[in-house]
């Protein structure tokens, strides 16, 4: 019952909830890009700011439904990939998923009187730790698959170097 009602006005609240964790997001980056960010209409002008908004919005909607962090991965992939190939610190690049909580608590300032709302916001907390701490595992992914590519391009840059060198003559498996 408890969750219904915090349920109930976290969809209520979805776009002010929303729009505030979108902003929250923004903030994170340095203030020259902030501008471009805040215009998230345009998918191909702004695949960051998009993206984002887009993620966002599908993973409170996923909170809200119940889903597992497992099923909103494809909100949450979007925006953790591209947190990870601009080299946030693992913390940073996860920390926006801990700030919806203290968005929702001030969006919803009376509510939270009610003890059906506080029981239900246990459960919704630990929805959102669950969320990122999928969201570090994603950004783990991510990073080891950039420095794969990395070390990839070292070895076969390396081997050119030998090559043009004629050090080598064949690549030696």
């Amino acid at each position: 019952m408890a969750t219904l009602v915090l349920n109930d006005l976290l969809v209520q609240h979805r776009s002010a909830i929303v729009s505030k964790w979108f902003e929250a997001v923004v903030e994170t980056y340095h203030e020259e890009a902030r501008g471009t960010l805040r215009k998230q209409n345009a998918p191909f002008t702004n695949p960051v700011g998009f993206n984002t908004a887009q993620g966002l919005e599908g993973l409170f909607d996923g909170i809200v439904q119940g889903m597992l962090p497992q099923d909103t991965s494809r909100f949450l992939d979007g925006i953790v990939r591209i947190r990870a190939v601009q080299a946030f610190a693992p913390s940073d690049a996860v920390r926006f998923i801990f700030r919806l909580k203290e968005i929702v608590r001030t969006e919803l300032g009376d509510a939270l009187k009610d003890p059906a709302v506080i029981s239900g916001l246990a459960g919704f907390d630990g929805v959102v730790d669950d969320l990122a701490l999928f969201a570090f595992d994603l950004y783990m992914q991510c990073r080891e698959k950039l420095y794969d590519i990395k070390a990839n391009e070292a070895r076969n840059m390396t081997f050119r170097l030998l090559q043009k060198a004629q050090i080598i003559s064949e690549r030696q498996e």
